[in-house]
């Protein structure tokens, strides 16, 4: 075995040196350019993406060599298990892949760390491991795809896809491309059998085929209704491009100007002011708040949404937030020179929580800077060089976004909107405590819309929940509230909009398998904390769409067992597949028929065939 592994590194070798030395020249070259462990998540992601590429390359063409007959048949008579043939071919290219992209990341980050002051923190220590498994488990992707061909394709590729669609975070990301690597290194084995064509021959090695394949045939599915979707759209009966958009629903809502939402907020509206308030409306200037942080910063997440730097112009300096310690580290623009490190207060206390930059205060002098994170948002102060706390809101909240509200300040947490006096940020340093406080009558991830007036008693706030009506979130609503100078605060009206688009639509991820939708949306939250976005309030599921997830897994059932009586299943096996297409439905099915050919389909077993060599 380690003689096969070694002659399979020697076959490469030249690869992976020339591979290691485009590599790290590349990664040279954009380090002195820009901070690479700032760069945002998009950056991270095509570098990754790059990673997988050569990985996926290296499987299928390692494995696309040995494919042929002949090179099959003398791979497999070699004098030692399958299984351990595959694992040498395995670890040589994993040994070749750690050259070509751990070892270059690992150069690039030992050179940031003591020859430059940039931030180098214990999660960028981690990113060499991360790109090292991603093209490790790419490899593994292609090697099986290499030998199976495109009928058992899909069941790599889904697992591909979880790495990116996954929500995990800094070491529980680590541990997501563990599992997927896991995975796919027992999909490698399953299909490291003599005859290429045989489907898996026992219960264990059918699951972990058979299901990341039918996760695979539901993402087709989607995308072949997302197909349908660009013909609707080109009809020009689509909710999003008729010339007027449907009245009453939510779609119309969203794409009216402040004005005229505030204005239809009110509709139907029977309270004694409602028309006072639409006449102060069509004199005002609406204002309105947004979630300006869509995703939230995790402590050692591997890759950043956003960069978590600010630059203070009037000193030079760059400020950088450390994941280690929680505080700013800071080095001069001019010469690179370190010139210390900041945390909150005059005695440098870590940060509770991950901040990022944000937007200005008023009464800012030039070099300031705004940090939010967590319940608190506070001001970089460039004459003093500190780092102040100035707004908070409740604990166990989060900031979601805020700004210049009149001659106040308006901040949006994940549970509240907040109104704030101007003038102590101007006039005071200490932490200015809250006018008013809102709660918010729905979920942060429905929120769509915030718009406001100032009146003279108070203001007006209109708030749509429609954010992700087009698909299960909170059934759509317009409310109207109204605030008081003396705390009051008054419910003026709720109007509920309607659904733009049918429940076959909203529910398309859904109804073709209701138990794949769930096993989904736990392996994308594996690992993962709940966040602020994430949270909202789903309309319940209209009972017709449950009508339809059965009739197509009663039709699947039906159809499964026509199609079991064609192979040569054995009864377990077959009344398994059978049990299986009617609880998962179609995808189920379509499995079936990718993995068990019939008995006619069967490759025949000759002396010529590969499998019986």
């Amino acid at each position: 075995m380690f003689d096969f592994f070694r002659s399979e590194l020697v076959r490469f070798r030249a690869w992976a040196v020339l591979a290691a030395v485009v590599h790290v020249l590349a990664l040279a070259f954009m380090a002195r350019v820009v901070d690479l462990g700032q760069q945002p998540l998009l950056v991270h992601r095509v570098i990754g993406g790059v990673y997988a590429l050569c990985g996926l390359l290296l499987g299928l063409y390692q494995m696309g060599s040995y494919r042929k007959p002949s090179q099959w048949v003398s791979l497999l008579h070699r004098p030692m298990p399958p299984g351990r043939i595959a694992l040498a071919l395995s670890a040589s290219a994993s040994v070749l892949l750690a050259v070509a992209v751990a070892l270059p990341l690992l150069a690039i980050a030992a050179w940031q760390e003591t020859l430059t002051p940039r931030v180098v923190d214990a999660r960028h220590w981690l990113l060499p491991l991360s790109g090292w498994l991603i093209a490790t488990t790419a490899y593994l992707a292609g090697a099986f795809c290499g030998l199976r061909g495109w009928r058992w394709s899909g069941a790599a590729l889904a697992l591909l896809v979880w790495l990116l669609v996954s929500r995990a975070y800094g070491p529980a990301m680590i541990a997501v491309e563990l599992v997927v690597l896991a995975w796919l290194a027992l999909l490698l084995r399953v299909a490291f059998a003599a005859d290429l064509d045989s489907p898996p021959r026992h219960l264990l090695a059918t699951a972990v085929v058979a299901l990341p394949l039918q996760v695979a045939l539901h993402l087709a599915l989607l995308v072949l209704l997302f197909c349908i979707e660009m013909l609707w759209v080109m009809q020009g009966s689509h909710p999003n491009n008729t010339p007027a958009p449907p009245p009453g629903g939510h779609n119309e809502v969203e794409k009216m100007d402040a004005r005229d939402r505030m204005i239809a907020g009110l509709r139907g509206s029977q309270h004694p002011d409602a028309a006072l308030l639409r006449e102060q409306i069509r004199l005002s200037d609406p204002e309105g708040l947004g979630v300006q942080v869509p995703k939230l910063p995790q402590r050692q997440e591997l890759a950043n949404f956003r960069p978590m730097e600010f630059d203070d112009g009037e000193r030079r300096e760059r400020w950088v937030f450390s994941h280690d310690d929680m505080r700013l580290q800071g080095y001069r623009l001019a010469d690179n020179q370190a010139v210390g490190t900041l945390g909150v207060g005059p005695s440098h206390a870590p940060f509770p929580a991950v901040v990022l930059p944000s937007d200005g205060l008023p009464g800012m002098n030039p070099g300031d800077a705004v940090l939010v994170g967590g319940d608190t948002l506070y001001q970089y102060r460039s004459q003093q060089r500190q780092v102040v706390p100035r707004l908070r809101v409740r604990t166990g909240e989060t900031l979601m976004g805020g700004g210049p509200l009149g001659q106040g300040v308006g901040m949006l947490s994940d549970r509240a909107l907040y109104f704030y006096d101007g003038r102590p940020l101007v006039e005071d340093d200490a932490v200015v405590s809250p006018r008013l406080r809102v709660p918010l009558p729905g979920a942060m991830g429905d929120l769509r819309n915030l718009d406001m007036i100032e009146l003279v008693d108070g203001h007006l706030i209109s708030l749509a929940f429609s954010a992700k009506s087009h698909a299960d979130g909170a059934a759509p609503v317009q409310i109207t509230l109204r605030t008081h100078d003396d705390g009051r605060i008054e419910s003026v009206h709720r109007r509920a909009l309607a659904f733009d688009y049918p429940p076959v639509y909203r529910y398309r991820d859904w109804w073709p398998s209701p138990l794949l939708s769930m096993i989904e949306t736990e392996a994308r939250d594996l690992f993962s904390p709940p966040l602020p976005l994430d949270v909202v309030h789903p309309a319940p599921r209209p009972m017709s769409m449950a009508w339809l997830a059965g009739v197509l897994s009663l039709l699947s059932l039906v159809a499964a067992f026509w199609r079991t009586s064609l192979t040569g299943l054995s009864p377990a096996a077959r009344w398994g597949w059978v049990a299986a297409c009617g609880l998962i439905g179609l995808p189920a099915l379509g499995s079936l028929w990718l993995l068990v050919p019939t008995r006619e389909n069967a490759p025949a077993m000759n002396p010529s065939h590969p499998a019986t060599a």
